[in-house]
């Protein structure tokens, strides 16, 4: 049965005013001609900040220090340990490889990190200080050569002490005071002052995820996002007031925030909204929660698991929360979401903050293709081939034949050539083209 909807909204995939485009494109244009001196004057222009030194000198990442409590930096820290315990164990669980498939034939991929990459750490209304980890930290694990990080700056030209605190204790070679589509740019096509990346990764606003697009192909991305998501899956055992909570939780961060409740009970949903609209008042983010759910909050009611699953994949959401009987029993029908949150004990904000799991993951339905930033995201997986002139022998006349087929002449001289001429299989099968008498 169809799901029943007590709160509907309609939503679009991925897409961006056509003046944002505009803009970033002028943006990238500008700073690709000018490189430093068109991200200071963009820096003067949107941030209202004169920086003549857009690198972080060490001076300022000690001055960041001394700036936070001890408990502060400890609570950066633990996250900081937490994400890189996580994705060392995910690292260790990835292996190249390299066989041989038939005589004299060696087949294998080899798992080599990229030279240099460079992550966006956003700032706006609340800047994330657990990103510099999501970004950073697995790059550091797989040995990526250069990590170079990027954020904005506050109003007094500073970037933001606890992000800095992060991005440095997180294992940034190279941090830059610069925020926007000018950063992207910059790491993208490089300046005097910031060099040119291999790849550019972490969350944004629309301006550094249109940016992220057009700079795709001088530079890899990690994928496109948009504003948080968060699917809760919910039956009659789960206490009304602790998921309207953590719907408010992923609400607060932005009114395009996505926050979906699936419920297989509709009293249970019903209580679950009331206490939403009861809840609100309680929170210092109201105005933007309110907004958001307003906007952008779905409630469906749903007949069984099974169907709760399905529309589950039909949303392809960032986080999905399960908070039913036996949350694992649906582990198997699931396999649309960028993070999954098991039980009640198990909230989103755990997996953003700290936990160790990434919390920079796909939005939009971008589930439906891929994950979030792991350990792979900074790795290429390169293969390589290896035959003995017996091995030859076996695999020349097929390559030939192919080529035979696709007309490629040179390709098919190239693989005769390692073929001996008194090969039976060669003999029975040649049918011209070749070079050979």
């Amino acid at each position: 049965m169809a799901p029943t909807y007590l709160k509907q909204v309609e939503h679009d995939t991925i897409e961006i005013d056509q003046e944002v485009t505009e803009t970033v494109r002028d943006i990238l244009d500008d700073v690709r001609a000018r490189g430093d001196e068109a991200v200071r004057e963009l820096t003067r222009k949107f941030d209202d900040v004169e920086r003549e030194e857009l690198r972080v000198s060490d001076e300022e990442i000690q001055a960041a220090r001394e700036e936070l409590s001890a408990d502060k930096r400890e609570a950066i820290q633990h996250t900081i340990e937490n994400v890189r315990a996580f994705h060392e164990e995910q690292f260790a669980n990835l292996d190249g490889f390299e066989r041989e498939f038939e005589d004299g034939v060696s087949l294998g991929t080899r798992l080599v990190p990229l030279e240099r990459a460079g992550a966006y750490i956003p700032g706006g209304r609340h800047p994330l200080v657990a990103a510099p980890a999501m970004s950073i930290v697995p790059a550091t694990v797989v040995g990526v050569d250069t990590m170079v990080a990027c954020a904005p700056p506050q109003s007094d030209g500073s970037v933001q002490p606890a992000q800095l605190y992060a991005m440095d204790e997180a294992g940034a070679d190279e941090i830059y005071c610069v925020g926007g589509a000018q950063a992207i740019g910059a790491m993208a096509h490089g300046t005097d002052s910031i060099p040119a990346v291999d790849k550019v990764c972490g969350p944004g606003n629309v301006f550094t995820t249109e940016a992220k697009r057009q700079v795709f192909g001088t530079v890899g991305i990690d994928f496109l996002a948009g504003p948080t998501e968060v699917l809760i899956v919910a039956d009659e055992g789960a206490d009304p007031a602790l998921v309207a909570t953590d719907l408010i939780a992923q609400a607060e961060h932005d009114p395009n925030s996505r926050p979906v409740l699936i419920d297989l009970d509709r009293d249970h949903a019903e209580a679950v909204v009331d206490e939403f609209h009861a809840q609100l008042p309680e929170f210092r983010t109201e105005d933007v929660a309110r907004e958001c759910w307003e906007n952008n909050g779905e409630v469906a009611v749903v007949d069984s698991r099974e169907e709760a699953c399905a529309l589950a994949n039909d949303y392809a959401m960032e986080h999905l929360q399960l908070m039913t009987e036996n949350p694992r029993d649906l582990m198997d029908d699931l396999h649309n979401y960028g993070s999954l949150f098991i039980g009640e004990h198990a909230p989103v904000v755990f997996g953003d903050k700290a936990v160790g799991t990434n919390h920079s993951l796909p939005t939009l339905e971008v589930a439906r293709y891929s994950g979030g930033i792991n350990v792979t995201t900074y790795l290429k997986v390169l293969t390589h081939q290896e035959t003995t002139a017996e091995g030859a022998a076996q695999v020349g006349p097929w390559a030939a034949r192919i080529c035979q087929l696709e007309g490629t002449h040179a390709h098919q001289v190239s693989a005769e050539e390692r073929i001996p001429a008194d090969n039976p299989y060669w003999d029975e099968h040649a049918d011209g083209g070749s070079r050979r008498p």
